[in-house]
């Protein structure tokens, strides 16, 4: 399935073959647009060259900083966001073989356990986690069992709470909706 995140084709394209980019689009999704955090795969594949996990953690961490600030920037705090991308990345590499879609393919693994190791990941709590795993059943295809369980509530079917519903231009304003809403609640509590 493509996705439509971005607004920008080749970038959605890339989020939707390389579910490396998905997962750092994902690390990226924190103080900025959902557009600028799933926007940011793209720019380090054409600022790098290549893209690939071993690629990402091996590179110089100050010349990695300097990657991630090139105007336009992958994010707006790019030392921190190299430092947690490279982080995420060595972590794929010494643990799932550099492959980002083991972590929900390798074993068969259920929705719980694909859950357990998105949150062991470095930069993922169990918030993220839950949107990650709600996007990979949405729009990627998961079918392990209790998806929509261990995602919740970010897998209930016909929700517009994150990215994991954003499939077109009216469901990205259905998700911005409810979190101006939510965020107007939690001020008001």
């Amino acid at each position: 399935m493509t996705m439509h995140i971005t607004g920008d084709a080749e970038a959605d394209a890339l989020l939707s073959e390389n579910p490396l980019a998905l997962l750092l689009g994902m690390l990226l999704d924190q103080q900025v647009t959902m557009e600028t955090a799933f926007s940011g795969p793209a720019k380090l594949r054409d600022r790098l060259g290549r893209f690939d996990a071993e690629t990402i953690a091996a590179y110089d961490p100050d010349a990695f900083v300097e990657v991630c600030r090139i105007p336009p920037a992958v994010h707006r705090f790019p030392g921190s966001m190299a430092a947690r991308l490279q982080a995420l990345c060595s972590a794929l590499n010494e643990d799932w073989g550099g492959e980002a879609s083991a972590l929900w393919i390798r074993g068969e693994p259920d929705g719980a356990e694909v859950l357990r190791r998105l949150t062991a990941l470095p930069g993922f709590g169990e918030q993220k986690a839950k949107i990650f795993l709600a996007l990979l059943g949405k729009q990627q295809g998961l079918t392990a069992p209790g998806w929509r369980e261990a995602s919740s509530p970010y897998g209930e079917q016909g929700s517009f709470r994150s990215v994991a519903d954003i499939v077109d231009a009216e469901s990205l304003a259905r998700v911005r909706e409810h979190k101006k809403a939510a965020k107007a609640a939690a001020k008001k509590a």
